[in-house]
Parts: C-alpha cells; sequence; structure tokens
C-alpha cells in the first residue's frame, strides 16, 4: 500500500471510529453491557480500568474496541488491544479479561458481535466454492488489524436501531455483509475453517460443541480424539492449536463456569453445583475453583452478588 492509500485508509478508519465513540455512547449511557434488539449485539461502556483480572465465556465473537484498551487472555496467551485492532474468536472459548485503559472523560467503549455458525457455513461456500485460501500460522492468531470496511458494516449495523422498521428488514442484510466481509479479512480463513467439512478446525469444532453439552461427563482424551476422528496426539496438537489449552483444560474450565453460574443465579451451594457439573470430590471442586477465579466459591459468589463489575 503506498503512502498515499495508507493515509486514505488511516482518515477512513478514524472517521468510522468517531462515528462508533457516538453510536456506543449514545446506545450504553451508563458503564455496563447493553444487549441490542438485533440479535447477538451488545455494546459496553466502562468509566475506568479493572484491578482485577475478570474470567468469563465467550461464543464465537467479534470484538472491537473504539475507545480504551483492553487485556484478554486465551489459554497462555495474551492479547493487549485498543481501537487499532481487533479480536476475532472463531469458536467458543473461555477467556480472562481487564480493562487497561478507561477513565470518565475517555471511557471504555466496546462492541461484541456473536457470529452464527450456520451463516458462516453458507457464506463460506459461497465464497470459496474452489478450497479456502491458505491459514497464515501467525503468533497472534486471533488478532487482526483494524478494518474500515468491516467497522462501517457495524455502524449501519447500529443505526439500524435507530428505526423499528430496520431492524426487522435492514439489519439481517447488515450482518450478511458484516459477516462476508469478516471472512474475507485476514483472519477470515481461520474463521471459515470451523465450518469447512472435514477440515482439523472442523472437528475440533465438533468436539467443542460436543464438550458444551456433555462438559459434567467423565471422559478420556482418547474418547474426544474418536469422535474427531484423529489419532489422541493429532487431536491433542490440534485442539491446543484452535483454543491455545488441552482438551481437558477446556471441560474444566466450562464445569467451573458452569459451577459458578449456577450458585450465582439458582442459589445453589457449592456442593450441590460441584456434583451437577461433573465433580466427585468435594475438596478437589474447592481447589480447582480457587486456582481458577482466584478464590474460594463462597468468597467469589458473594464478591459477584455485589455491584457488577465484569466487562464484555
Amino acid at each position: 500500500m503506498n503512502t498515499i492509500q495508507e493515509q486514505y485508509a488511516g482518515e477512513a478508519l478514524k472517521a468510522e471510529q468517531a462515528r462508533l465513540v457516538r453510536l456506543i455512547s449514545a446506545l450504553a449511557p451508563g458503564d455496563g453491557i447493553y444487549s441490542q434488539p438485533i440479535p447477538g449485539v451488545y455494546v459496553s461502556r466502562y468509566s475506568s480500568a479493572d484491578a482485577d483480572t475478570i474470567k468469563t465465556f465467550y461464543s464465537a465473537s467479534l470484538i472491537i474496541v473504539v475507545q480504551g484498551a483492553k487485556r484478554i487472555t486465551i489459554g497462555q496467551k495474551l492479547y493487549d488491544f485498543d481501537k487499532t485492532q481487533m479480536i476475532l474468536l472463531p469458536v467458543a472459548l473461555p477467556v480472562a479479561m481487564r480493562l487497561t485503559e478507561a477513565s470518565p472523560s475517555e471511557p471504555y467503549l466496546g462492541v461484541k458481535l456473536e457470529l452464527d455458525p450456520q451463516k458462516i457455513g453458507d457464506w463460506v461456500l459461497k465464497l470459496y466454492p474452489r478450497g479456502l485460501p491458505a491459514v497464515s500460522q501467525t503468533d497472534n492468531p486471533y488478532m487482526t488489524d483494524a478494518n474500515p470496511a468491516i467497522l462501517n458494516a457495524v455502524v449501519r449495523l447500529l443505526e439500524c436501531l435507530q428505526h423499528p422498521a430496520d431492524v426487522e428488514l435492514l439489519a439481517p442484510l447488515v450482518a450478511d455483509e458484516l459477516l462476508l466481509r469478516i471472512l474475507r479479512s485476514p483472519v477470515g480463513a481461520r474463521l471459515a475453517l470451523t465450518c469447512l467439512a472435514a477440515s482439523d478446525v472442523q472437528r475440533v469444532t465438533k468436539v467443542i460443541t460436543w464438550l458444551q453439552k456433555h462438559f459434567s461427563q467423565q471422559v478420556k482424551v482418547a474418547e474426544l480424539a474418536e469422535l474427531a476422528h484423529m489419532s489422541a496426539s493429532s487431536f491433542h496438537v490440534h485442539f491446543k492449536s484452535v483454543t491455545s489449552m488441552s482438551p481437558l483444560q477446556y471441560q474444566k474450565a466450562l464445569r467451573l463456569h458452569e459451577a459458578r453460574r449456577l450458585m450465582l443465579n439458582s442459589s445453589m451451594d457449592a456442593a450441590a453445583a460441584c456434583r451437577l457439573v461433573g465433580y466427585v470430590s468435594d475438596s478437589q471442586f474447592s481447589r480447582d475453583y480457587s486456582r481458577f477465579f482466584g478464590c474460594p466459591p463462597s468468597r467469589d459468589i458473594a464478591r459477584l452478588r455485589q455491584p457488577a463489575q465484569s466487562t464484555p
């Protein structure tokens, strides 16, 4: 790209970011996460950086920061990003996050767009009828530069919220365009692999879907590998390349997040929650929970019942 093109792209990016700042500020008048009438669309605003890391579970999503900055940890990998980058999570993943830049005068502003696997599969067939391009290997497989065309589609998607009829009629069309642009971006091929039949990533994605439904079952890696039609060693390597963690670490994260949800939302005690998610030992559950969330179940749930501190 020559200097004039770079300058034009930079100016276009700044213009779209400024439009998103205005839209998100209007949709998120105070600190918090705001779900929107368009399915899978969330905007957020926070006026201070996080003192502690917050753990949560994300479905396949595109995460865009338009003001401020945050750090996301996936497995052992750290991703620091601000308005110059975007994060694309091709599969459901447990993540740790912390807002690193936010203030009352310049609050953190972000948008999260959940991605529909069915629509991804439909678009992949249309975009790549002769097969996917080579997927580049990178130390930051989930991160890509902020893209003016993608941000412009996000702007128009959020603008649909100003008119109820647009939410019903125009938003699905803009959402399809947005997904198309994501799939054509530098990280799009990695997302497309999750839906490409018989690809290693698609086989791992099938196992992830199975684990999400059956995480409480006792299972061995060899059995998961058989489900993926891979050898145990090959499955372990491919699973870790997709999720940045081992299959059993992933299952443990699913169990602990579900136990936390049960205790927080259903007033269930730790002993009952640990049984429902597949643990047979209360003490092992308490140790795993404390290591994962930073404190024992009872203290963690008491803390979460205080004013919300989580970020999307």
